[in-house]
């Protein structure tokens, strides 16, 4: 089974297969990358029905639908506690209750991350998702089948690069030759190459240590990294528990969006069903805005995370769903091409070509 291999060693074993072989079978060593990069989040398998690890499946009301999607139809939902909307949609039945008119079926899957949500829908096992920037950069240079359907705009100040309060470290330039923690794929791992730019510092200056959240949080408060690159609500409850200090946000860095992405074979054969879904994260997005108290008292018990901890990340962010600009794609485009030129990519990626047409 792949889960008894190293997942740094499927990755050295795939860049020596390209170098070998160049041009030819990129997508075999792109799926060598993928499996790499799920198995460092410490996910045994990418979907529910392989794994008991990979998340927590409940299936709504089968007799809940619109009359505008057929009533055999599934829709599936990846979703992440720490992603506000999807698990507030959840959590209130908004989406069934869209859906009541007719008799299909939702399921929700929990997952930790955005990478391995991802490959489960490459895997054909969800159909509809929620994530950061750098996980579909990696998706699709894996030759995932999906397609951006919308974005939420975040904000800059929802992820940051932090210290120890006592540490040395004052500046970006002083994390040369030092461990800094951040999760491969992520948002964060796209703010750390950025933030490395501006200091004139290289990639390959610093350590790179790919911890999950969780267990960055133990390496950061037992010191055993210098520095951690996170997003909220675990951004602010490092600040509260510990007293890190900031060595700087994203802003100017990384634009820090969110992404909605379907599964293109759902999107081909459910448009309908597509804008149901669309059209319910809308309603809560909205409601998200509007109530940040409530929505921190929602997200507490399911992240053990205080409310008034929660009701900070909250207010440091922004929500809306909207459609897919050409400004929008080309900051994307920006982030496929920096992970392209440090390699963490295989090959050059065009971001238009997985962007639903007549949403941009």
């Amino acid at each position: 089974m792949l889960t008894k291999f190293s997942p740094f060693r499927l990755l050295k074993a795939g860049i020596t297969f390209l170098k070998k072989y160049q041009k030819q079978n990129i997508h075999t060593f792109s799926l060598l990358f993928a499996v790499g990069l799920s198995l460092t989040f410490a996910i045994s398998a990418c979907s529910p029905s392989t794994s008991e690890n990979s998340g927590t499946t409940q299936t709504a009301n089968p007799n809940t639908n619109s009359s505008a999607t057929n009533s055999n139809t599934v829709i599936r939902i990846g979703y992440q506690k720490a992603a506000t909307i999807l698990y507030a949609l959840k959590a209130k039945g908004e989406l069934e209750k869209a859906l009541q008119a007719s008799g299909a079926s939702v399921t929700w899957s929990e997952f930790s991350a955005g990478p391995p949500m991802l490959e489960a829908l490459y895997a054909g096992s969800v159909d509809f998702g929620y994530t950061g920037e750098a996980p579909p950069v990696f998706a699709q240079a894996a030759g995932t089948p999906f397609l951006y359907v919308a974005y939420d705009p975040w904000t800059p100040k929802a992820e940051a690069i932090i210290v120890h309060k006592d540490s040395p470290i004052k500046s970006i330039a002083d994390l040369k030759g030092k461990k800094v923690a951040f999760a491969k794929g992520s948002n964060t791992n796209y703010l750390v190459v950025k933030a490395l730019e501006k200091a004139g510092l290289k990639y390959s200056d610093i350590k790179p240590t790919f911890l999950s959240p969780a267990d960055a949080r133990v390496a950061f408060e037992g010191k055993n990294v210098d520095a951690w690159a996170i997003w909220d609500p675990f951004l602010a409850a490092a600040e509260k528990a510990t007293g890190a200090r900031t060595l700087t946000d994203a802003t100017g860095l990384a634009p820090n969006l969110g992404y909605y992405l379907a599964a293109k074979s759902f999107v081909e054969k459910n448009p309908e069903a597509l804008k149901t879904v669309l059209d319910g994260v809308n309603k809560v997005s909205n409601w998200a805005k509007n109530n940040p108290t409530e929505v921190a008292q929602l997200l507490s018990p399911a992240l053990g995370i205080d409310a008034a901890v929660l009701e900070i990340a909250e207010k440091r962010r922004d929500y809306a769903v909207l459609p897919l600009t050409d400004e929008v794609i080309i900051k994307q485009q920006e982030i496929a091409d920096a992970f392209y030129k440090i390699q963490l990519i295989p090959q050059e990626i065009n971001v238009k070509e997985v962007v639903l047409q007549g949403n941009k």
